[in-house]
């Protein structure tokens, strides 16, 4: 008996690997490591997500960019800010997206919430990005509304509901209809959801206990715990088809936490980190699982960068290996099944969010900046160096004569990846660049 169920299993998991892989990719919007229980949050619940961690992998040092946009625009490229970033709300047009690439080969593609890729100035619109079919906030056609009663496009129309409609359920329920769709015709899928959750305004949720509650913390701790239902929502769906089996799951945060919030962490209270170069600004979640592939319970703590996603879900997937002019990506999949891989050594940074703005600052309108950072340390273009394991905030800088032979090691290491990256922005117009820097800066 027990050599009969052992040859039904190899032969179900033989059955299964020969099915086409399919890819759910979540992205919350604002929100750093901390706000995670299975990060060691005790003010955040999130079972779900923890769930998905238990049974997966959870990684620990994934760092995106400060700011949406300069996200998006790195997670879907594979590469750099440096080489491609063009402004606040653009994504450059004709510049390949991992949902290209997986439609070329054969896969649906579906993307819904919170866009912002797209200006009446230029960008690139959800099927010139690779989407078969879209449900988006933060296009052209839309409103600011995003939470209750939304503004919201779905394949070129704005859609009509009912008063007392919460915009994060319906494009939960867009997503959901589209996997069960692709269930019902065998075709593979890449799903990709950027969230609307939980960027500020903060509103109460569907799952407030007070509706009349007008706390921003208060309704941000109900914001993040929805935001997990409905990650737990979507894993629902995929059981419920069949797929779940199949399907690689990844999640994680386009940048830190809003910086108007302040949270519990290890004991210590931590100010969210959106929009700056600091560590709390670009540490986020990061959590992949896919039944009989990613063994349960590992916890990582290689570095990963938003440019790791697009080769990562290409070659866990087993489709062809797309090269991508300047991209500086690593996949991470190996480290997902197990095995050691070939771990970053450093991630290079580069922010410069509004070139054009008429004034600089050290948040939203950040002036130029680079940075390659280690585990442990971080080096600005300026010349200072961080220990961010023991300064989170970046607020003591390393002094470069002292004896510190780790710290000078990190120094001649991370030095030289910034001599190796261009010292300005490919598509930044440099013309028009006239913006006031401030008279003092931290970097």
């Amino acid at each position: 008996m027990k050599s009969l169920i052992t040859f039904l299993s190899l032969l179900t998991l033989a059955s299964a690997a020969e099915k086409p892989v399919n890819v759910l990719l979540i992205m919350a919007d604002d929100i750093g490591f901390e706000c995670f229980s299975s990060y060691g949050s005790e003010e955040y619940s999130t079972p779900r997500l923890d769930a998905l961690a238990a049974a997966g992998i959870r990684f620990e040092n994934c760092h995106s960019t400060p700011l949406c946009t300069p996200s998006r625009v790195n997670l879907m490229s594979g590469k750099s800010n440096v080489f491609n970033y063009q402004d606040f709300g653009l994504y450059p047009n004709g510049e390949p997206t991992f949902a290209n690439h997986f439609k070329e080969s054969g896969y649906a593609t579906a993307v819904a919430g919170k866009w912002q890729l797209k200006t009446e100035h230029g960008g690139t619109t959800p099927q010139e990005a690779g989407f078969d079919s879209y449900c988006l906030w933060n296009t052209p056609m839309t409103s600011r509304a995003r939470y209750w009663d939304p503004s919201l496009e779905s394949d070129g129309r704005i859609l009509d509901f009912p008063e007392g409609t919460y915009g994060p359920d319906v494009c939960t329920d867009f997503l959901a209809d589209f996997i069960a769709s692709c269930a019902e015709t065998n075709t593979p899928f890449l799903a990709y959801y950027p969230m609307i959750l939980v960027h500020n305004p903060f509103p109460v949720a569907p799952n407030s206990a007070n509706m009349k509650e007008t706390d921003d913390k208060k309704n941000f701790i109900d914001m993040v715990n929805y935001m997990d239902a409905l990650v737990g929502r979507l894993v629902d769906t995929l059981e419920a088809n069949g797929l779940r089996d199949n399907t690689l799951v990844i999640f994680t945060g386009d940048n830190g936490t809003n910086a108007d919030l302040i949270s519990e962490f290890e004991g210590q209270p931590l100010r969210g980190g959106k929009g700056y170069t600091y560590d709390h600004g670009t540490h986020v979640p990061l959590i992949a699982n896919w039944p009989n592939h990613i063994p349960a319970g590992q916890v990582n703590r290689d570095l990963i960068a938003f440019s790791d996603f697009f080769p990562t879900m290409v070659e866990a997937t087993g489709l062809p290996p797309k090269t991508i002019t300047d991209g500086d990506g690593t996949s991470f999949w190996s480290q997902c099944i197990g095995e050691a891989g070939s771990p970053r050594e450093w991630i290079y940074g580069y922010y410069f969010p509004r070139p054009y703005a008429e004034d600089f600052d050290d948040k939203y309108r950040h002036w130029e900046v680079r940075y390659a950072r280690d585990r442990r340390f971080k080096l600005y273009d300026s010349g200072n160096l961080y220990d961010t394991q023991l300064d989170v905030l970046e607020t003591a800088r390393i002094n470069p004569h002292l004896p510190d032979h780790a710290a000078q090691a990190a120094r001649e290491k991370l030095q030289a990846v910034l001599d190796a990256h261009p010292q300005q922005g490919a598509m930044v117009d440099y013309s028009r660049v006239n913006g006031v820097l401030p008279s003092r800066t931290k970097l």
